[in-house]
């Protein structure tokens, strides 16, 4: 196989061959060689959490109309989707487009299952991924938005859509939606452990009915061992006290700073060994006119919200997107150090907490050893 040498690289030259980087006394001759002009080396990021089956990338503006709870941004997400003329795969795959140009190497992508779609979302956003192998990994979540118990046939969907593309069970607000805490968990981790799968809860509720229901969850996954991430988690924001309780149940947490919710507390959460994901969420779809599918600027966000202000605080929102996205969705991380995918990009700034805070665009874009994307 041959070897790229990507040489002048901050913070040291990266040799890449048979899609690994691999130690730089093993250049051989006649080596393809990159003048990387001073440029930093970054692990290729990870988004987490991103609703690709709603998104309008690429599409027409879309107006919004105004939302008091979460179940008006449910139904008007059904109502706007409906007059939507471009098909799921266009729309999907816009956005992956986007995303690998701006250097992601994956996605968890929650994917709306229900009796008004059917698995539509889930053949879309599978075929997009599919036209896209070797440049963007993707993990489809069947993401009962419009409720699990409360939308009668949507089990029954979502067991159905693990043969049909989807990867992971999603679940939504025990409580907040369904109304039942013990019943909606029941048919999760009872679904997940007859199919092997992991589960991502999506847990809007906040206060004491929120902390109630992440306890709950955690006992669950403790005792089947079904491996189980709750995103959004809002009720969690002044409760740094139950960061040992997750960490020893290995419950996982994703954030995506968002808008005027509140945010993890990411700091005393890796402290205690909880692992943490980094995503975008919805990115221009009928929840939001917000988002754009670049990790950089989503760590960027994270940095502001949590008021990270030394280079550690800063690396840290990138090292959840990078690392933190990988070990969550079960890849290698890609720490530039010989072994390890060569998963990277190449922008400007000195150093991994100058990114953060200026959002450069990437000059290169190298996946699975190969340079996917070059911006000049």
């Amino acid at each position: 196989m041959a070897q790229i040498l990507f040489t002048d690289v901050r913070p040291h030259d990266v040799l890449v061959e048979d899609g690994r980087v691999v130690p730089l006394e093993r250049r051989t001759e006649g080596c393809e060689v990159v003048e990387a002009g001073g440029l930093l080396a970054l692990p290729a990021p990870v988004d987490a959490h991103v609703h690709p089956d709603k998104t309008t990338w690429g599409q027409p503006w879309l107006s919004r109309t105004p939302a008091q709870t979460l179940r008006d941004l449910i139904e008007g997400d059904v109502a706007a989707r409906a007059g939507m003329a471009a098909p799921v795969a266009e729309r999907a795959g816009a956005l992956m487009d986007h995303a690998i140009a701006r250097g992601t190497r994956a996605w968890r992508a929650h994917v709306d299952v229900a009796p008004v779609y059917g698995l539509s979302n889930v053949h879309g956003v599978r075929e997009a991924a599919r036209a896209r192998e070797g440049l963007l990994d993707v993990q489809i979540v069947a993401f009962p938005q419009l409720g699990l118990l409360s939308m009668p046939g949507t089990a029954e969907l979502m067991e159905q859509s693990l043969k049909e593309g989807a990867d992971i069970l999603g679940g939504l607000d025990p409580v907040g939606i369904d109304g039942d805490l013990h019943g909606h968990l029941d048919l999760l981790y009872g679904m997940a452990e007859r199919h092997t799968v992991p589960l991502d809860i999506h847990l809007h509720d906040g206060g004491e009915q929120g902390v109630a229901q992440v306890l709950e969850i955690a006992r669950r996954t403790k005792s089947s061992g079904v491996p189980t991430t709750i995103s959004h988690a809002f009720c969690l924001a002044d409760r740094e006290d139950l960061a040992e309780t997750l960490a020893e149940a290995e419950v996982a947490l994703t954030t995506c700073a968002l808008g005027a919710d509140p945010v993890l507390p990411v700091g005393p959460l890796l402290g205690a060994g909880v692992l943490v994901g980094l995503g975008s969420d919805g990115v221009r779809d009928p929840w939001t006119p917000f988002g754009d599918g670049d990790m950089i600027n989503r760590a960027h966000l994270l940095a502001y919200r949590t008021d990270a202000r030394t280079d550690e605080e800063l690396a840290t929102c990138y090292e959840i997107a990078a690392h933190g996205g990988a070990v969550l969705l079960g890849l290698e991380p890609a720490r530039l150090q010989p072994g390890d995918p060569a998963d990277f990009i190449l922008v400007r700034a000195e150093s991994m907490a100058q990114a953060v805070v200026d959002r450069p665009i990437p000059q290169f874009v190298v996946r699975n050893g190969h340079v996917r994307e070059r911006s000049y």
